[in-house]
C-alpha cells in the first residue's frame, strides 16, 4: 500500500480546519492515500481473504473505468497489436472488468451493493456509509464483512 504521512491537528470534535478551533488539541500522523478499506484490514477489522476481495473488486470497477470523469479523455490512440492476436484489446478488458464487477456485485446481493460500492469503489468512510444509507451507529463493518464475503465466493478467494 502506498504511504502519504502527514501530521493533522485534532480537536475532540474532529480534525481543526481553521486556526481559530476552541478545544483539547493533539497531533496524529495519517496516511492520507489509506482507503477505508486498507485502514479497517491495518487494524485488525478485515482479514486477508476479505481485504483481497475488496481490492479485486476495487481494481475492478477501476480497469471498468466506471468512475465519474469531469472532461474527455484524450489518451492516445494505440493501434499496434502484438503477437498472435490472443491478447484482448483495451476495450474488450474494460468489457471483462465490467462484467467482473457486476457479477461480484449481483452475488453479494442488491441489499449489500450500495455499502461495498461506498467504502470499496467510492472511498467512503464506513461512518459515512452508515450515516448516507440511514443504517445504526457500528453496522456497518459487520454488513461490510458479510458483503465482502459474498464477494470473496465470486472471485474466489480462498
Amino acid at each position: 500500500m502506498r504511504r502519504e504521512l502527514a501530521e493533522r491537528e485534532l480537536t475532540s470534535a474532529g480534525p481543526a480546519r481553521r486556526p481559530g478551533v476552541k478545544g483539547k488539541r493533539r497531533t496524529v500522523t495519517m496516511n492520507l492515500a489509506e482507503s477505508p478499506l486498507g485502514w479497517l484490514y491495518t487494524h485488525g477489522y478485515l482479514n486477508d481473504r476479505l481485504f483481497d476481495a475488496g481490492e479485486r473488486l476495487r481494481a475492478d470497477y477501476e480497469r471498468a473505468q466506471l468512475a465519474p470523469r469531469v472532461t474527455m479523455r484524450w489518451d492516445p490512440v494505440r493501434i499496434k497489436q502484438s503477437g498472435g492476436g490472443s491478447e484482448l484489446t483495451p476495450v474488450e478488458r474494460q468489457l471483462a472488468a465490467k462484467q467482473r464487477f457486476d457479477g461480484a456485485l449481483a452475488h453479494a446481493g442488491s441489499d449489500l451493493a450500495d455499502v461495498l460500492w461506498r467504502v470499496v469503489c467510492a472511498g467512503e468512510t464506513v461512518q459515512a456509509a452508515e450515516k448516507a444509507l440511514q443504517w445504526p451507529v457500528r453496522s456497518g463493518k459487520l454488513v461490510l464483512k458479510i458483503a465482502l464475503d459474498r464477494v470473496a465466493e465470486y472471485y474466489r478467494i480462498g
